[in-house]
């Protein structure tokens, strides 16, 4: 299946899967590869195989291009659209243990596992899944592109950005509530201040630096 670049996520890779006989097709994305804390979540979302989906969820995009209320306004209305989605993550501990791409994976395979829909083919953005019997079609900047991929990564990044919201009432400090985990001067500063926490991703070099021995 080639990929078609569009200015929005369309339901272009749904409907050639669902024309071809597959009606449990589910997008997934993740959110939280590149943080300095905290898991990375990964979200699935299956949606009706039904073309009226493109105008319910009109709004949604990848969730890089939204805001935070956006998403928010999204997120709810794609639970709601949704046949079946769920979230899963690997936690910072098993992200310095298994390394942040087979980490990914293990988010992606537990959020897949919430769902409780027999899966047809799997829709993702560049990362495949290996070793899976479901077929499956990954997109480079599949989240622009595909909107079940979009849908996902809108529910994965909620999602954390409410674990992170969380973390920052448990380790204060650090400004987990506003950078997300992510490596701004803020995040810096606040580890130059306040050394590490036991969230923060100790495999990855910035935060490595840190570290008191």
């Amino acid at each position: 299946m080639k990929p078609i670049v569009h200015l929005f996520p369309t339901l272009a890779a749904e409907k050639t899967l669902w024309d071809l006989g597959y009606s449990c097709v589910a997008g997934i994305d993740e959110a939280g590869r590149g943080a300095w804390a905290g898991p990375v979540v990964a979200a699935a979302v299956i949606l009706p195989p039904n073309q009226s989906v493109q105008a319910e969820l009109i709004g949604v995009r990848d969730s890089k291009q939204m805001t935070a209320r956006d998403r928010e306004h999204w997120a709810g209305k794609i639970k709601e659209t949704a046949v079946g989605w769920s979230t899963g993550l690997a936690s910072n501990r098993e992200i310095d243990r298994l390394g942040i791409l087979p980490a990914t994976r293990l988010a992606m395979h537990r959020a897949m596992e919430g769902l409780t829909n027999s899966l047809e083919h799997l829709l993702l953005d560049a990362v495949r899944l290996p070793g899976l019997n479901i077929p499956q079609t990954a997109f480079i900047k599949g989240d622009t592109m595909v909107l079940s991929i979009s849908c996902a990564s809108v529910l994965a990044k909620t999602s954390r950005d409410a674990m992170m919201v969380q973390m920052d009432l448990v380790h204060p400090g650090y400004g987990f509530a506003r950078h997300k985990g992510y490596g701004t001067a803020l995040h810096r500063q606040a580890l130059v201040e306040n050394g590490t926490c036991p969230e923060h991703r100790f495999s990855y070099k910035p935060v490595k630096s840190f570290v008191q021995v």
